[in-house]
């Protein structure tokens, strides 16, 4: 082989790589859609991850709030966006469990529009009641709900949300019913809570954790099979009230439009699972009060499975529908 012709082909071989990377490498600053207002727990969760993966992925990564719908606006949003590896969307069970059960008029296929990445992180579910209420135990409000049907209030963040469907599901496997107050985010739940305007709620740690700490509201247990950490003294729902196996969650991953190339996708996603993985960002998600989650797109797809398989009855059982 001539000189020239090896040169030629050495700076070809060279500079392969970086044609490959260009092919997929974005261009342009990513932009994170969420679901939820600024200032909320899955807000700060996506603002702490897209500043790790900003620093990994060599540029901006940009957190767009886009809420209302139960997740829906947002939701088709990402779905709709290019699938150049610029778009990634915040996707919990709300969004990929619940909603395809709640609506029947969705202009999107969640299945078929967007593609997991990862998962981020848990939120754990604590059933809390008043400060005034009679009730000191679980199984005490459960033995109040069954002698009074429907008549013992509780509130959450709107209908189909995770703590919506964790109380009827708690409701379901005791064989009592409650009358569900259905209120605009979670803020509102702790205060009409810490008021004593409703009865009891299903809180996450994230949202009610200083609450649930200091007293202002009475923690009867924990939804999921442990004890908290932050809150060592208070029972499971399998421990206070005898139901074995009972676990629920808010659980939230990371998704990208469905077409996104593969290349793309894998550096998305790989920039999100060193990023959880480091211990300064798993320290600050466990102050807020989330359980940082380390599973990648396979994981992701058998966590939506695992929680339809148990939901979608429920939801058809109490025939909820938001369309």
């Amino acid at each position: 082989m001539m000189p020239t012709r090896r040169a030629a082909l050495a700076a070809t071989l060279a500079a392969m790589p970086l044609a490959v990377h260009a092919q997929w490498s974005p261009d342009r600053p990513v932009r994170w859609l969420v679901g939820y207002p600024a200032g909320g727990g899955t807000d700060v969760l996506a603002r702490l991850l897209a500043n790790g993966m900003a620093q990994r992925l060599g540029q901006p990564v940009v957190v767009e709030n886009r809420p209302g719908a139960a997740t829906n606006i947002a939701a088709e949003a990402a779905a709709r966006a290019e699938p150049d590896g610029h778009t990634v969307f915040t996707a919990g069970n709300e969004t990929l469990v619940f909603n395809p059960a709640l609506y029947r008029n969705l202009s999107f296929d969640l299945d078929r529009d967007l593609r997991p990445l990862g998962l981020m992180a848990r939120f754990h579910l604590v059933v809390a009641v008043r400060n005034a209420s009679p009730a000191t135990t679980l199984r005490a409000l459960l033995d109040r709900a069954k002698a009074e049907p429907g008549r013992v209030d509780y509130g959450s963040p709107g209908i189909g949300s995770p703590h919506h469907l964790a109380m009827e599901r708690l409701a379901r496997d005791s064989g009592v019913r409650f009358n569900h107050v259905p209120y605009r985010g979670m803020a509102p739940v702790l205060n009409d809570l810490m008021a004593g305007t409703v009865e009891a709620a299903v809180v996450d740690v994230a949202a009610g954790g200083e609450a649930l700490r200091s007293g202002r509201i009475r923690p009867l247990a924990v939804c999921s099979p442990a004890r908290h950490p932050t809150l060592p003294e208070v029972p499971t729902v399998a421990e206070a009230a005898g139901l074995g196996g009972f676990e629920a969650y808010a659980w939230q991953g990371l998704t990208a439009p469905a077409r996104t190339p593969e290349a793309a996708a894998a550096r998305l996603a790989q920039a999100l699972s060193e990023t959880l993985a480091e211990a300064p960002v798993q320290a600050r998600m466990r102050e807020i009060g989330l359980e940082p989650l380390t599973g990648g797109a396979a994981e992701y797809r058998a966590l939506i499975e695992a929680d339809r398989a148990i939901y979608w009855p429920l939801i058809r059982e109490l025939g909820l529908r938001l369309d």
